[in-house]
């Protein structure tokens, strides 16, 4: 069976009206191909939530927290669900222990382990439309984790890899992949195809249309991605896997550049220790399923240790605690800067290619941005700014590497 995985943000299905107008464009897709649909909480839904959760007493995400969290999901669910009920559209929600979605993983940051697709296939076979309520599953003791904040994306491609859909198509507020955030940079533009290996790197970058971990999940599982704007009737942007014939087989390019202000600057010094304090502090990370970037330590042959690291700001208020008493275990101590912010220059070959890294530096040099810790890769080259200065830092990069004669055939970058 064919099978059509669509997801809807939040925006998409913020009121009646717009919901109405999702089930009009589910019901004629489900016409010709059996379709499901991942739904994430209807507007700003999950920020009350959470609001209200912390003037009731939450500090940090506990089990509690994951079971407030993905009513708004399911709420979203089961009002599409209705809607399309009332058009006479055979419909029919789940919650995402309902739908099979296994996940493990601390509160607020699990991951999608399995997902059985059985209860899934069972109700298409009847006809019916499928709504589940994304960001959720359950774990093995069958108590609800969320998967993180922008965590329907993953959702629906785990629900698309598990049923072998067709494509996992991804509706929200924007047109598409542009050639950088036009709210940044005027002459921004859409483009109709973006690899998705680089659109890897521009999620986990800072890139907004996409949840990094979801556009993982894709390139792994080859799974072709659609994003477009649910409000308007325009053919938004293909992210696929690489194939068939590409011109230049030596072709080397910048394909994007894009700004993550959700940054910390984290330096740690110790004395030393009997034990690679480095093995403690990333070990932090692991638990919380945190990600951390730009990361660099002393030598062994150095009497101090000292570790650098870039980290989420967003996620201190998880880690902090924890991570300060591995660092004060070692009589060690931490600074965090706050005021810093990420700029990337995403391409193809750029470790073979310096110059592309150079001239980034002269640039920013050039209009007086101060940088800190460069680290540059096949796919990526980042290097930290002032976070005042982090679009300034964008426009000036876009107007040099992509908006030139070549433009349309280099440009790839974020909504």
């Amino acid at each position: 069976m064919d099978i059509l995985v669509r997801k809807y943000g939040g925006t998409s299905v913020a009121d009646l009206d717009r919901m109405r107008g999702v089930a009009l464009s589910v019901a004629r897709a489900h016409l010709t191909t059996p379709t499901v649909v991942v739904v994430s909480a209807q507007g700003d839904a999950t920020d009350r939530l959470l609001r209200t959760a912390v003037d009731a007493g939450m500090v940090r995400p506990t089990r509690e927290t994951d079971q407030l969290l993905a009513t708004a999901e399911c709420a979203s669910a089961a009002l599409l669900a209705i809607t399309l009920q009332a058009m006479d559209v055979p419909a029919v929600s789940l919650t995402g222990g309902q739908a099979g979605i296994s996940v493990a993983g601390p509160p607020g940051a699990g991951r999608v382990v399995h997902i059985d697709p059985a209860p899934i296939r069972a109700l298409l076979e009847t006809g019916a439309v499928v709504v589940v309520a994304g960001f959720h599953g359950v774990d093995d003791t069958g108590t609800v984790v969320t998967l993180g904040r922008g965590g329907s994306d993953t959702t629906a491609v785990a629900v698309a890899v598990a049923l072998d859909a067709l494509r996992c198509e991804i509706y929200t507020d924007v047109d598409g992949v542009c050639s950088a955030d036009p709210r940044i940079v005027e002459t921004a533009r859409q483009r109709p195809t973006v690899e998705i290996e680089p659109m890897v790197e521009l999620a986990f970058a800072g890139a907004k249309v996409l949840h990094p971990r979801a556009v993982e999940l894709a390139a792994a599982r080859r799974v072709e991605l659609l994003v477009a704007n649910s409000l308007h009737d325009r053919p938004g942007t293909v992210i696929a896997p690489k194939g068939g014939d590409h011109a230049g087989l030596e072709e080397h390019r910048i394909v994007a550049v894009t700004s993550d202000l959700d940054v910390a600057r984290v330096l740690i010094r110790a004395g030393t220790t009997n034990r690679d304090a480095a093995v403690d502090v990333l070990n932090v990370f692991a638990r919380h399923n945190a990600p951390v970037d730009l990361v660099a330590r002393s030598g062994p042959y150095e009497d101090e240790f000292r570790m650098g690291f870039t980290m989420r700001h967003s996620d201190f208020a998880i880690v902090g605690d924890e991570l300060n008493r591995v660092v004060t275990a070692t009589g060690g101590t931490m600074v965090l800067d706050e005021r810093v912010g990420k700029i990337s220059m995403i391409g193809t070959g750029l470790l073979n290619r310096p110059q592309y890294t150079a001239d980034m530096l002269a640039i920013l040099a050039a209009a007086g941005i101060a940088m800190s810790w460069v680290s540059t890769s096949q796919l990526r080259t980042s290097v930290i700014v002032p976070v005042d200065r982090a679009h300034e830092a964008v426009a000036l990069l876009h107007e040099r590497f992509l908006c030139d004669e070549h433009a349309d055939s280099m440009a790839i970058a974020t909504g």
